[in-house]
């Protein structure tokens, strides 16, 4: 029995945890308050939580920066997650390992110049130049400035 019991260890942890967990949901419905009808009132539809009711829409539209801060932070923790576990075994791995990790950050290196290089760090507001109309015949003279070098 005791070999059973060792080789099955997980399965029946399983078991037991399922178990307890219909259990649960099954005396809670059971023993639950049940509100409804007219006693369920405005206020049970309501979304509430942590005990403040909820004011306006929830459908907020965020900016696309919040969203490329989200992939930036994601791209370089996962930088982070990868350089980390490999530095204990930095010594045993050898060569071969720290040219895959070299190679892994020149990507991620080349990946951030050219996130840089095309303006998606940039957060603030974008300057646009608008087009100037001039009378015919006005005695104002436009100054033409140069375009910025795009490199």
């Amino acid at each position: 029995m005791s070999q059973f019991l060792a080789d099955h260890a997980l399965a029946i942890y399983v078991a037991f945890t399922v178990i307890f967990l219909c259990i649960v949901v099954a005396l809670s419905a059971a023993l639950g308050p049940r509100r409804v009808g007219a006693a369920r009132g405005r206020s049970m539809s309501l979304p509430y939580e942590s005990g403040i009711l909820s004011t306006g829409s929830a459908r907020i539209r965020l900016p696309v920066q919040y969203y490329l801060l989200a992939v930036f932070f994601v791209i370089f923790d996962v930088e982070g997650v990868f350089i980390y576990s490999w530095a204990p075994v930095v010594v045993e791995a050898g060569w071969a390992a720290f040219i895959s990790v070299a190679t892994f950050v020149v990507f991620l290196t080349l990946a951030l110049v050219y996130l840089w290089r095309s303006g998606a760090l940039e957060w603030g507001p974008k300057h646009r130049r608008m087009p100037v109309k001039v009378p015919p015949n006005s005695p104002v003279e436009l100054v033409k400035i140069p375009e910025r070098e795009v490199v």
